[in-house]
């Protein structure tokens, strides 16, 4: 096994962080101010100063051979087993998450890159405590592209100078240091997907810190590739300028739900009450402000050359319940479909299960095309108000949508704080961008008074009454022995600080890091 924590290593990730720390520092401080400035106004707007990057004709390098075809992606963090079983799945892409379903516990991050650098060259195993066995099957693998964790996160357990450093920079730094060569010699590149940029700025940070990288290891310029998570408002509003920005570096854009419905909530959580949601269950991708977002996305993606990725099936099959099975994949299919039908170049799934469908939806509608760039989509044109005709959102907010935000969050939360970051709660595969949907829902609620359609307002006093309730249910559930061995204790005041306190937490991962650095 390699040394993940080399001394050349730490000096190559050190040194990225002398490069880059401070512009990143600025970087944060700016998101605030300009989630006051919308707060204020009630309104984001693309930007005029970037008018002629919009207008002008340009267009990102063609994608890389093992780029080509990305019809089904799956996603999944980068535990030992969840790795073999993705790289056995059939897909095309494996989205290894460094970030949203991954529990940033150090021995998570190390034991993360060590799964990488084992994945790389195809000479991952497992074997069980109770003898099982896995292994990586004959025939082609899904190539790899890795999610850091996003530049607001910090890592406390790489001592710099002027820290912290970024968990962003470890994460990259530590996957680019170790495994470039070794991808180039194998046909392949060195693949990120970069989460939660708020700005055109921030992926010129980017394209620096993956120019200074290459140049530091040697590597041929425009090795590495990125694709972007559009998944935060801002961002929303600059995709031309993200591509842009990213230039021989970027790969294409991906159109998330569960961080961008975050998103959205927290921009305008206090901006008045035609910013407010209703249940989360009834926000699907076909309200007017997510399909105004998605069509926008696969607009500007193939007018650009770039790759247009849809957002994920977190279905996670029962193998109890035929029944359920066969309703939930039918609406997979269905929402496949459509972004198939819209124009999308590929999707992704959270279990292996569900590769055969999406597989199945972008074969018919790919036919002998890896892709469909050629689809540039040039009737789509999208208003600012449109991304923001929020109040047109149909649905009601419910006692039973603020029953399961609590549940949810509740039990995400316990299972963080023990390492795992992705959980499959009623059958859906929830990490920090759903919980974080919850928590803020709540927030959201409280705030604006929002009465529930049984006529009671959504208080504090509500919520607490409803965490007893779920947390004797979870009680109830898994026995009192294990239920006091967990950490659901701790689970509740992290819950409670991030969802009933006055002021509003940027990211629930924040102050629940402090709980296992």
């Amino acid at each position: 096994m390699v040394e993940i924590l080399s001394p050349d290593a730490i000096e190559f990730v050190t040194g990225l962080h002398r490069a880059f720390g401070a512009r990143r520092r600025e970087l944060l401080e700016r998101r605030a101010i300009r989630r006051e400035q919308a707060a204020r106004a009630g309104r984001l707007d693309f930007l005029e100063e970037t008018e002629h990057i919009r207008k002008a004709d340009w267009r990102v390098p063609p994608p890389p051979p093992d780029l080509t075809d990305r019809r089904v992606e799956i996603t999944g963090p980068t535990e030992r087993k969840m790795t073999i079983n993705a790289l056995n799945s059939g897909a095309k892409v494996w989205l290894a998450d460094l970030e949203d379903a991954n529990t940033p516990h150090w021995d998570n991050v190390i034991s993360g890159q060590e799964n990488l650098y084992e994945a790389v060259r195809r000479t991952i195993t497992l074997t069980t405590a109770e003898g099982r066995r896995y292994q990586l099957k004959d025939g082609p693998v899904p190539t790899i592209v890795v999610r850091p964790r996003g530049w607001h996160l910090d890592e406390v357990h790489l001592p710099v100078a002027d820290g912290p450093i970024a968990g962003a920079l470890v994460d990259f730094g530590l996957y680019l240091f170790h495994n470039a060569r070794e991808l180039l010699a194998r046909g392949s590149g060195p693949y990120f997907y970069l989460p939660k940029l708020e700005s055109h700025l921030e992926a010129r940070l980017w394209r620096e810190v993956f120019s200074h990288a290459e140049q530091a290891l040697g590597l041929p310029a425009g090795t590495i590739r990125a694709t972007v998570l559009i998944e935060t408002l801002p961002a929303a509003f600059e995709m031309d300028e993200i591509l842009y920005e990213l230039g021989p570096y970027a790969a294409g854009l991906n159109a998330g739900r569960w961080d961008y419905l975050f998103s959205v909530i927290k921009t305008f959580r206090d901006a008045g009450p035609q910013f407010v949601l209703p249940d989360r269950a009834s926000i699907t991708m076909t309200v007017p402000f997510m399909r105004a977002y998605t069509e926008l996305l696969v607009r500007t993606c193939h007018r650009r050359g770039a790759m247009a990725i849809g957002g994920m099936a977190a279905f996670i099959p029962s193998r109890r319940n035929p029944e359920v099975n066969a309703v939930a994949l039918a609406k997979v299919r269905q929402d496949k479909e459509r972004e198939a039908a819209d124009g999308f170049d590929g999707s992704w799934v959270a279990h292996p299960d569900l590769v055969p469908v999406c597989r199945e939806v972008f074969d018919q509608a790919l036919g002998e095309r890896p892709h469909q760039l050629e689809r540039t989509r040039p009737e789509v044109q999208v208003t600012a108000d449109q991304l923001l005709d929020i109040a047109s959102t149909p649905g009601s907010i419910t006692e039973a949508g603020v029953r399961n935000n609590v549940a949810v969050a509740l039990r995400y939360l316990e299972a963080w704080l023990r390492g795992t970051g992705a959980v499959a709660i009623f059958n859906l595969m929830e990490d920090a961008a759903t919980a974080e949907v919850s928590r803020s829902q709540l927030w959201q609620w409280i705030h604006n008074q929002v009465r529930l359609d049984t006529g009671e307002t959504v208080t504090p006093e509500l919520v607490r009454r409803i965490e007893d309730e779920e947390l004797t249910r979870i009680r109830t559930e898994v026995g009192d022995s294990a239920f006091e061995a967990g950490r659901y204790a701790q689970a509740r005041q992290l819950f409670e600080r991030v969802t009933l306190a006055d002021d509003f937490v940027d990211f629930l991962t924040l102050p629940a890091y402090e709980l296992i650095r």
